[in-house]
């Protein structure tokens, strides 16, 4: 098989099978070209990502899908600047990210990219907007403003009445919803969520996916991974991931997971 153009549909922007590496739309929030990662312990080589290309659109709303081992992680962590391909290359709002130092990087996680991890990572000793607030005091933020777009973020997910309470004293579905207004006070590019509905009971997931289709309504560009046909079916487009290839809309794929 080869490891170069795995989209058996290539959506529009993505370099088509073969061709050198170009940038696509002006209007790409992500853009993928060929981009492999290989992870070496001493003489053992595992290969995580084969060549994957696709470009994702300002305001699209893509879940990527897929079991344990299958890549999803590992490209996660590449869209998320959170580690870097080993062959290929990445551009994030146009941005090249390959040549940027880990300064560079770690400005650009908290500048261009919103994360909702499974685990909700709220500090349990703050308050739901001192949580909010903390993308902020990274980026050097003055401390009114910082309060005043946490208040905000907050109510834009719902929560206004709910601002001083601590994680412990919220629902599972309210935790994620307070970490999904950390994710928006940045006005970051993309959202990135990583398995947001994987602690969840029945009710709040569907309350949380409620959240990220109201967000893609208002023009934000989201990436969900998961490994749940459901929640994958809520968005706009779906990729299927499986031993690091990525297929567009593969609907055989997805009802192989059911």
């Amino acid at each position: 098989m080869s490891d170069i153009g795995l989209h058996d549909t290539p959506p529009q922007g993505t370099p088509p099978q073969g061709t050198p590496p170009v940038r696509g739309s002006r209007n790409a929030v992500i853009e993928l070209d060929r981009v492999g990662k290989v992870y070496r312990t001493g003489s053992i080589a595992v290969t995580a990502l084969r060549g994957v290309s696709l470009s994702i659109e300002e305001g699209e709303y893509v879940a990527v899908i897929g079991p344990s081992g299958s890549g999803k992680s590992t490209l996660m962590h590449i869209l998320g600047c959170l580690d870097t391909p080993t062959s290929g290359r990445y551009w994030l709002a146009g941005e090249n990210v390959g040549v940027m130092s880990e300064t560079q990087l770690a400005e650009v996680r908290n500048r261009r990219i919103g994360f909702v991890f499974q685990q909700f990572n709220l500090l349990a000793s703050m308050t739901a907007w001192q949580n909010v607030e903390l993308p902020l005091i990274y980026g050097g933020v003055p401390r009114a403003e910082r309060k005043d777009r946490a208040m905000s973020a907050l109510a834009r997910v719902g929560l206004a009445s709910r601002v001083n309470h601590r994680p412990g004293e919220l629902s599972g579905g309210q935790q994620q919803r307070v970490a999904v207004a950390r994710a928006l006070v940045t006005e970051p590019d993309l959202i990135l969520a990583d398995e947001p509905t994987g602690n969840l009971d029945s009710v709040s997931a569907a309350d949380v996916l409620r959240l990220m289709s109201e967000l893609h309504e208002a023009g934000r560009t989201l990436v969900l991974i998961t490994h749940d046909v459901e929640v994958a079916s809520a968005s706009q487009r779906v990729l299927g991931i499986r031993d690091g290839l990525v297929t567009e809309n593969d609907e055989r794929y997805a009802e192989s997971l059911r």
